[in-house]
């Protein structure tokens, strides 16, 4: 882990908008359990469509991405000892 300063634009509840060194825009900060919120809704919603035509095919693209992003943000805290906010059950 390292720390940086980044620009703060917003620090809106789950709408915190910033800059990270190096970007040249800024970035949302999506919290964990948001993350975990929207990867479950997305399972869901998906399980009642059709496994055919664009509309399956994009949000399975987007579920796709969020469950990696989600991955990822799992691992991260698991290497550095801090728990996850959201249950696995």
């Amino acid at each position: 882990m390292r720390k940086e300063m980044v620009e703060v634009y917003s620090d809106a509840t789950n709408a915190a908008v910033m800059r990270h060194p190096g970007r040249r825009f800024p970035g949302v900060l999506l919290q964990g359990d948001t993350l975990h919120g929207l990867c479950q809704k997305l399972d869901s919603v998906m399980k009642g469509l059709s496994r055919e035509g664009a509309v399956y095919d994009d949000l399975n693209e987007i579920r796709d991405n969020l469950w990696s992003l989600k991955a990822h943000y799992k691992s991260v805290l698991h290497e550095h000892g801090m728990p996850l906010p959201f249950g696995e059950g």
